[in-house]
């Protein structure tokens, strides 16, 4: 049977993800609206052997919403082999776009099993720890900025690597207003943020992601973690060697870029 453009185009993404290659720029039919992008997202995770161990919001800026004319986020899977250590080095190219500063969540993975939807009463008790975490976004494209949430979506939600910082066990702290920088001393770069940016703040982030999982209804069946979203928007790599991001009360992660 004849495959399908969607079903084409996954390969090649797919193919790009697993083998860490660039290819030519995703048809536009996939990138141009949020749905259509939501679609391909789906069908190349599903093709992806290697396991899933969270998910990640994205999108989370309320005046990128607004520029762009969205009116919620969106997540994507995280997968095992772009989870590493804090500290470690991660290779770039030229569909690098940045990196970001994050607030992630250990979820229990009794969350699978519990009724009704999650609200910002009933959120935390679901979480386990919680720690700071780096994020490198970029395409698996030869391409260049964003023109749209599907431009990201699309493509795995263009997540390259998660390094993540010391977990804690999850208390309550004003998680809505805690400051944050993610700095690179050796080139004189050094970005500040709030927690506030992400979507209100992290935990709705979190409430958001959860939802969408129980309306797709997936269940790992184990814990899992979620990343909530860039505290300093996305910055750009402007050199090589150690980056530093630091959370308020959270600690800090560190990543390499080599």
């Amino acid at each position: 049977m004849k495959k399908t453009l969607i079903e084409k185009t996954a390969d090649k993404l797919v193919n790009a993800f697993v083998n860490n290659k660039i290819i030519a720029p995703l048809p536009t039919k996939f990138t141009r609206k949020l749905s259509e992008a939501e679609k391909l997202r789906k069908l190349c995770e599903s093709k992806i052997k290697d396991p899933i161990i969270g998910f990640k919001a994205a999108g989370t800026g309320i005046p990128v919403m607004k520029k762009l004319k969205e009116k919620k986020p969106f997540y994507a899977s995280i997968f095992e082999k772009n989870f590493i250590k804090s500290g470690k080095k991660v290779k770039i190219n030229k569909s690098t776009l940045g990196v970001e500063l994050e607030v992630c969540y250990l979820i229990k993975k009794n969350f699978f099993s519990s009724k009704g939807s999650i609200t910002m009463k009933n959120v935390t008790k679901h979480i386990s720890h919680m720690a700071p975490c780096i994020e490198i976004i970029g395409y698996r494209q030869k391409k260049k900025g964003i023109t749209s949430f599907g431009d990201l979506c699309s493509d795995f939600g263009a997540n390259v690597k998660f390094l993540i910082g010391l977990k804690k066990k999850y208390k309550k702290i004003n998680i809505g207003n805690l400051k944050t920088n993610i700095a690179n001393k050796k080139i004189r770069q050094s970005v500040d943020g709030n927690t506030n940016t992400v979507y209100i703040n992290p935990l709705n982030s979190l409430r958001f992601v959860l939802n969408e999982l129980k309306k797709d209804k997936i269940n790992l069946n184990k814990d899992f973690y979620v990343f909530t979203g860039s505290t300093v928007g996305v910055v750009p790599i402007l050199g090589k060697g150690l980056y530093v991001g630091k959370i308020e009360k959270l600690g800090t992660a560190k990543a390499i870029i080599n």
